[in-house]
């Protein structure tokens, strides 16, 4: 029989897991897969950003000492569209026709722009009409001189990173590992989708809600397995499991009866970090260190299940693939419809998002009990409703927790 358990408060056991939580080791990866990833390096510029004087428009290029006295005639002694060069020095008079981004002579002093121009009826020449006050050359280096610092270690890498990248022809980065993560529900009762169901059994829809929930986290499933109620077979499992993986995933088995082997593995075989929080739904979540691999035995029931993953799995996931942003900030909107269920335990409510009268406003959508799980696909938060006191009204200002995977 289990010892009386003490509930610890959510954040201590956010605080716990973390504690145990390490960063994981580099790899190198090409750049058109590293969107979404995690930066492990800092990545310097290869060369000046540009790398030669430019055009900023479509017109006509000329010396500095030409610019006066306008209207005035040029020779037009070149065209220069982009990826094209004019190697030679531009003498009195003399432009050439250059494109937008093109590099522009050595010694050309500006742009006039294609707008300030006419034709002279002779093949050769064009009539500048006006000059700018800018001189619409892009100098060398103005953006990044080479060797300057572009991205940083911990960078989320997105779109934009990756295109800044390619501009310097970095090839591939360095980035934090994806957490291998092995998800491993247990349960006589559970049936896998597309098999028969016995009277008595339901079909098993937390090891595929997990999966998807740490893939969207970023992690790497490498395993998804269910086994029945036996004590040898759950250890067996979680040893093998935990050779492989840098987090092992569970659900079932964290309450207090006959057949909840993973708190009686968390209590006798295990570091244990808690067996019991301050919140519902998900009270009985547990969570220990087995085989030197973290392991976070979640409740069998999927409201509870889908709970804690957000509330304490995403940031672990986050954590070890390198996000130092991990903090709990829980963002601040008003109560969409009134709760009055009394609380001892802080409960975290299924919620949709939406601004009524430029307010953020959290309104709860679906039942809140553990077991419920028509609600899962429309939440977008959780809204918190702190203990000790009964519910809160509508209006009233709330927590909430938005979604990793929404």
């Amino acid at each position: 029989m289990l010892d009386r358990r003490v509930a610890i408060r959510v954040e201590e056991a956010q605080r716990r897991l973390l504690d145990k939580t390490v960063m994981l080791d580099a790899e190198r990866i090409g750049i058109a897969d590293a969107n979404g990833r995690i930066l492990a390096e800092t990545v310097h510029a290869t060369m000046a950003m540009p790398y030669f004087r430019r055009s900023g428009y479509d017109g006509f290029a000329i010396r500095a000492e030409d610019d006066a006295n306008y209207p005035r005639t040029f020779r037009v002694v070149a065209d220069v569209p982009c990826g094209a060069t004019y190697n030679h020095d531009l003498q009195e008079n003399e432009t050439v026709r250059i494109m937008t981004g093109a590099k522009v002579p050595e010694n050309a002093g500006k742009v006039i722009m294609l707008e300030q121009s006419r034709v002279t009826g002779e093949a050769d020449t064009i009539e500048l009409i006006n000059t700018h006050k800018n001189t619409n050359i892009t100098e060398r280096g103005e953006e990044f001189q080479d060797g300057a610092p572009l991205l940083s270690p911990h960078h989320h890498l997105n779109p934009g990173s990756i295109s800044l990248l390619a501009a310097f022809g970095v090839p591939d980065v360095a980035v934090f590992r994806k957490p291998r993560v092995a998800i491993l529900s247990t349960g006589s009762e559970l049936v896998q989708p597309g098999m028969p169901l016995p009277d008595g059994k339901i079909f098993n829809s937390n090891h595929l809600m997990l999966a998807a929930l740490a893939t969207d986290a970023g992690a790497q499933v490498i395993a998804v397995e269910q086994i029945e109620d036996d004590l040898a077979l759950t250890k067996e499992r979680l040893q093998s499991l935990a050779q492989q993986a840098d987090l092992i995933l569970t659900t079932g088995g964290v309450s207090v009866g006959d057949f909840d082997f993973m708190a009686i593995i968390a209590k006798e075989d295990a570091e244990l970090l808690y067996n019991k929080i301050q919140m519902r739904p998900g009270s009985v979540t547990t969570a220990m260190v087995y085989e030197d691999t973290l392991v976070a035995a979640l409740s069998g029931n999927p409201g509870a299940c889908f709970t804690a993953f957000h509330l304490l799995i995403s940031p672990v996931i986050a954590k070890m693939q390198g996000d130092i942003e991990t903090q709990f900030v829980f963002q601040k909107a008003k109560l969409g419809a009134d709760y009055s269920k009394n609380n001892a335990y802080d409960r975290f409510l299924r919620g949709q998002l939406l601004y009524e009268d430029g307010e953020l406003t959290a309104i709860p959508v679906g039942s809140d009990m553990s077991s419920a799980l028509g609600n899962l696909h429309l939440t977008e938060c959780l809204i918190e409703i702190p203990h000790g006191k009964t519910g809160k009204l509508k209006g009233e200002e709330v927590s909430i927790w938005r979604l990793s995977s929404k």
